[in-house]
Order: structure tokens, then sequence, then C-alpha cells
């Protein structure tokens, strides 16, 4: 796929980790845009259904304390969902702050497939 190279060529990351990340990443974002959002999302970029499969269960203490902080609501749900990805991405031997490396890549990606109203989509989805 097309944005897993693009992750791999840019990053430097290996295949693997590069759709586990970003189907993590698009796990989250569904989560947070419901399915209408998300199904526009996902019907400009084939293949995220995917990647989303090939993501590692964020679980484990992290996952724990995000799912804890996201039920605080406000900012602490910020922490919980960049604690749970920081989970996953742990399991693909990447450290938290590939998170942000993965962020623009994939913003620029769904800006390229499906134009400013995916992208600004997943913006929100991601903020």
């Amino acid at each position: 796929m097309e944005l897993v190279e693009q992750l791999v060529k840019n990053l430097g990351v290996s295949e693997e980790a590069a759709k586990g990340g970003s189907g993590l990443i698009f796990k989250m974002a569904k989560e947070k845009l419901g399915a209408g959002d998300f199904g526009k999302v996902a019907g400009a970029l084939p293949g995220i259904t995917d990647l989303m499969k090939s993501a590692p269960e964020s679980g484990g203490v992290l996952g724990g304390i995000g799912k804890l902080a996201s039920g605080l609501g406000g900012g602490a749900g910020q922490l919980g969902n960049l604690a749970s990805l920081a989970g996953g991405f742990s399991k693909l031997g990447l450290d938290s702050g590939m998170i942000g490396k993965f962020i623009p890549i994939i913003l620029a990606f769904a800006q390229s497939k499906g134009g400013d109203v995916v992208k600004s989509l997943l913006q929100k989805a991601l903020k």
C-alpha cells in the first residue's frame, strides 16, 4: 500500500511497524469520529481497514491508563488517547516520539487521496 511505502521510506521503519502504527492511528480516528465521518475517510483511503486489522492491541498498563484518562474527559481524554497509542507503538518496537512523525505523513496521504475534507476529518480526530 502506498501509505505504508511512504512511512517505510520517510521514517526508516519496518513494513510491519508502518502497517501497525498507521493502523493504531486509524483505529483511534475511528473511535473519535464515529461511523459516518469515518466512513468518508475509509471510502477515500482504500486499505485502511486492513491496516487497522494489523494494529496490535494497545492494551497493557498504558492502555489501561488511556482508558481511565479518556473516561475523565477534557484534556485528560487527549492524554488517554496518546497513552493508548504509545502502548501500541511500543509493542511494535517504536517509541512514542514516532507517533508525531507518523501523523503528518498520514495527513498528507489523506489529503492526496481524499482532499481537504478527508484531511480535516482526520486532523480533527487526531488533535
